[in-house]
């Protein structure tokens, strides 16, 4: 079923603009997506306008250029991801350590009580040390 005229107008209005980079209604990227949006019609009706589609398809085969802007953002995305992924082996090897230290810990505990038990009441005698000059 194709689409009416009125729809046909507002999708090819719309393609112009997102073409040109001047939308009225969406963030501009040049998706189906945003063309039903910019058209401020159903995402069916889109889809039913293949003459229309076909026409999108041929402008926007083309690569699209990002801007220096979306090119800098891109960038520093990348440079967080990085940064969270060293933080995030950093942190992976702090608490493997800290679990090493707690079964040390764990293991030394344990050994004192053995130990005072083996003493059991004994006394014992700190032996005072002499300090040579």
């Amino acid at each position: 079923m194709p689409v009416s005229a009125t729809s046909a107008d507002k999708l090819r209005a719309a393609m112009a603009r997102l073409l040109a980079g001047e939308p009225v209604h969406t963030d501009g990227a040049l998706t189906k997506e945003n063309l039903a949006r910019e058209a401020q019609v159903s995402h069916a009706t889109v889809h039913r306008a293949e003459d229309i589609l076909a026409e999108w398809d041929a402008q926007v085969a083309r690569p699209v250029l990002r801007t220096p802007g979306e090119v800098q953002r891109d960038e520093t995305i990348a440079t967080l991801r990085k940064k969270l992924r060293e933080a995030r082996e950093q942190a992976t090897q702090t608490q493997d350590k800290l679990e090493a230290l707690a079964t040390v810990t764990a293991n030394l505990y344990a050994e004192n009580l053995t130990l005072k038990k083996r003493l059991g009441r004994r006394r014992v005698t700190i032996l005072p040390t002499q300090d040579h000059e």
